[in-house]
């Protein structure tokens, strides 16, 4: 299927798509719209961003009769998935007149009641709101043809499941329902095996692999230098539009704060926020009046914007799946995307996760240098430099004479581009400053309490330590294996996130006690 013309929409629907752009259906569009229009019930594995949204707004729309009640309802985990979707069906039934409106918790339920009494269609809504509207009777739902439950797996982890059985339940029997998840765990088939009439599956993953559009990396960082090393890729990435992740809504606070105060266009985006701050918030992504959006996962379920050209996970996903969900949000609609995790000492298990999760190794990157960073930041200078406007023009000029007086010109400039261009340097904290142990150059050897006596070899060893640390097997260097304990090297650049990995994490499956080794006396006899 090439064309949306050959799904043979009515004329209405295909002059809003025209419209809107869309001439290519995407794989979960080509495959669910033909059953969709049929009437049948539908599971549809997809990811956000795989056009999910006209996969069942474009046959929703051309089922539809011209009635005044409400005839679909469409379930959403968040406030803004709410509205996006609300927004996305409008444009698809420009020329079909079905209203639709948005209800969602976070702002007054009366402006909600009057819009639902001028009369709605379509209906898209988080289960919580859409539930109190139906016990206060201000939403009827005893005519509706269609329900739709989107991201589903999202509204189980939140704790919706009680909710969506309650609306359920008060559906007419004979309708028509739709379920639509990233993931189908046990609690989404218990579900449809439930609520649905012999449902037909569609999927367009390949077991939550990430897209092939998306280029993957990371950095190994210590927690203290995450900003520094995030200003650093800001400074050096080309971004038009990034996504910033953080574990916690106090972390969104301190980074977006942080980012502000230095001069980058930067927000936060939490669950503390108010429905207009958040809303605001987005207004402002969308239109790029700001290019830089820190949110928890929580508060980022549900974004759809197309021209992310960046996902940073300032703090490693320890869910799998997470990481999943979030790059996804970059690399859409055939476009490239970049997606920088930055590990500390203490997350070489959850990299590990994740490529276990992903069936992929994730490219290590370097952290550019202070020269690198230098010249980087000189470029932007002279091309910014042309376009700048000074107030008191001659007063500089002035100040300009005066410093010329006194110095050579060349040592003038100089020395305004080394306060102007500044750059921290990034050392090793003190306390992974292992020192000499006795390793090769550029090695840290270590020594551990274990050795033949909980069966470990050399290959055991390997394993355990690249796993472990998330570090490639051809790093680990020399390795002596003795009854009651070992030593082994890995470089200085890695040392301080095998050490800590290690430490947290034991070695097949026994605790262990982890130090830097001593430099090895003379007596000392090597054995595998």
């Amino acid at each position: 299927m090439k064309t949306f013309q050959e799904l043979q929409l009515s004329k209405e629907v295909q002059s809003a798509l025209d419209e809107i752009g869309f001439t290519e259906p995407t794989p979960i569009q080509q495959k669910a719209i033909p059953l969709l229009k049929e009437g049948k019930d539908v599971i549809g594995q997809a990811q956000t961003g795989t056009g999910k949204t006209a996969a069942f707004g474009i046959p929703v729309a051309e089922n539809m009769k011209e009635t005044k009640h409400v005839q679909t309802l469409i379930l959403a985990p968040t406030r803004e998935l709410a509205i996006q979707v609300a927004e996305e069906l409008r444009k698809i039934m420009k020329y079909k007149h079905f209203n639709v409106v948005a209800i969602y918790g976070g702002q007054p339920i009366y402006p909600q009641i009057k819009d639902l009494k001028k009369g709605a269609q379509v209906v898209v809504g988080t289960p919580g709101r859409i539930l109190d509207h139906l016990k206060r009777k201000t939403l009827l739902t005893d005519r509706v043809q269609t329900v739709i439950l989107d991201e589903a797996d999202e509204m189980l982890d939140m704790g919706f499941i009680q909710d969506i059985e309650a609306i359920l339940k008060t559906l007419p029997k004979e309708r028509q329902t739709m379920l639509f998840s990233a993931t189908l765990p046990h609690d989404i088939k218990k579900l449809s095996r439930r609520y649905m009439n012999d449902p037909v599956r569609v999927s367009v993953t390949r077991g939550n692999e990430t897209a092939d559009t998306i280029n993957q990396l990371f950095y190994r960082t210590f927690e203290q230098h995450k900003l520094d090393a995030l200003t650093r890729i800001i400074d050096t990435e080309k971004i038009e539009v990034a996504i910033i992740f953080c574990r916690t809504k106090k972390g969104v606070a301190t980074l977006a704060e942080a980012l502000t105060s230095k001069g980058y266009r930067a927000e936060g985006l939490h669950g503390d926020l108010t429905q207009p701050q958040r809303m605001n918030v987005m207004d402002a992504f969308r239109k790029k009046r700001i290019n830089l959006l820190i949110a928890t996962d929580i508060a980022a379920r549900g974004i759809d914007v197309a021209h992310v050209t960046h996902v940073i996970n300032y703090d490693i996903p320890e869910d799998p799946e997470q990481y999943v969900h979030r790059i996804g949000r970059t690399g859409r609609a055939g476009k490239s995307g970049i997606a920088i995790t930055f590990v500390t000492p203490q997350d070489g298990k959850f990299l590990h996760a994740i490529e276990e999760k992903i069936n992929s190794k994730i490219p290590e990157g370097k952290l550019p240098d202070g020269q690198e960073l230098l010249t980087r930041k000189f470029k932007r200078l002279l091309e910014e430099m042309p376009e700048y406007q000074k107030p008191h023009e001659e007063l500089y000029d002035s100040f300009a004479n005066e410093l010329l007086q006194k110095q050579p010109q060349e040592k003038v400039v100089s020395s305004l581009l080394a306060m102007l261009l500044s750059v921290n340097t990034l050392h090793t904290p003190e306390e992974y400053q292992f020192g000499e142990t006795g390793g090769e150059k550029g090695m840290v050897r270590f020594f551990l309490n274990v050795g033949r006596n909980i069966d470990l070899h050399p290959k055991i060893l390997v394993d355990e330590i690249s796993n472990t640390a998330s570090i490639s097997k051809k790093e680990i260097g020399k390795i002596d294996i003795f009854e009651r304990f070992s030593f082994f090297e890995v470089p200085k650049r890695v040392a301080p996130f095998v050490y800590e990995s290690l430490k947290q994490e034991g070695l097949n499956g026994s605790r262990i006690y982890l130090e830097p080794a001593k430099p090895p006396q003379r007596s000392f006899q090597t054995a595998h």
